[in-house]
């Protein structure tokens, strides 16, 4: 069992040439978002951004485009087409999957809610995609009861739960994941050939090859609502600009819990927000040099 520190970082990201373009610096299409849950996808997507992608390609329902769009000004937005109650329709499946040919990795999950179409497009693209894709919340959700479709995908694959919804791709409960946390990850990592990222305090990051990782960042304070969707706008975001993917995650949690702990410093533990997380990335980024 390894620590994650600065070291980690500066093997997942890349510093950036004198000749950079956005065409250069990584693009990344995130699935997110239903009727009620825009915050997620803009929270991914800003936190996202922050990291240094070069570009951001939002897809969310046609329902909570208003409110996305003007709150990530940067980014590309495909309005899809939504199930009656405001949720992704799985109609938008062959145009989503010709949008990822052209991005370096997939974010799909964060407040997708679930339901018969959100559960097609999620099999649809773990299945079909030959991009690295993070899976967070909701799409994890969505396979909980199905994991081994995870063994079928095309690319690399990056998981994000926190103890519930691993509890539920395990069958199993919060409270026996949480008691043996390091092998509960490895285990099904190697199962199911994906890395996993065991949210929590001590998150653990293990690969399908046995390495693992935990990390000593973060604070009480992150315990809120929405930082776990920056944690995987940050991951999707090293893992589109190159960064391998056991490194992109690794990273990723370092500099989330690095980011939370400066922004502790600031507000405190009870008042910190996870867009407080986010305003902060820039100042972690310069703890590790860059």
């Amino acid at each position: 069992m390894e620590r994650t520190d600065k070291n980690i970082v500066k093997k997942a990201v890349f510093s950036r040439p004198d000749d950079a373009n956005k065409g250069t610096l990584g693009s990344l299409l995130s699935i997110c978002g239903c009727y009620g849950m825009s915050g997620a996808a803009v929270l991914a997507g800003k936190a996202a951004l922050k990291c240094g992608l070069g570009l951001l390609k939002s897809a969310v329902p046609k329902s909570i485009y208003p409110i996305a769009a003007q709150s990530i000004f940067e980014s590309v937005f495909f309005p899809l087409n939504e199930t009656s109650d405001g949720k992704i329709s799985s109609s938008n499946i062959d145009f989503l999957l010709r949008q990822s040919e052209n991005v370096n990795a997939v974010l799909i999950g964060c407040g997708l809610s679930v339901c018969d179409d959100t559960e097609k497009t999620v099999d649809f693209f773990i299945e079909n995609c030959n991009k690295p894709m993070v899976l967070d919340a909701d799409a994890l959700n969505c396979i909980s009861k199905k994991p081994e479709i995870l063994l079928k995908a095309k690319a690399p694959v990056i998981i994000t739960p926190h103890p519930g919804e691993m509890a539920r791709l395990v069958n199993s409960t919060s409270k026996q994941v949480n008691s043996n946390r390091d092998q509960t990850a490895l285990d099904f990592a190697k199962k199911y050939g994906v890395v996993t990222v065991l949210k929590g305090q001590g998150t653990v990051i293990a690969a399908p090859n046995g390495r693992t990782m935990t990390n000593m960042t973060g604070n009480s304070g992150m315990a809120t609502g929405g930082s776990g969707d920056v944690l995987a706008g940050m991951t999707a975001s090293l893992l589109a600009q190159g960064a391998d993917a056991f490194e992109a995650a690794a990273a990723a949690v370092y500099l989330h819990g690095l980011s939370g702990d400066i922004a502790k410093e600031k507000f405190g533990k009870i008042s910190m927000l996870p867009t407080d997380i986010t305003d902060c990335i820039y100042l972690a980024f310069k703890q590790c040099g860059f």
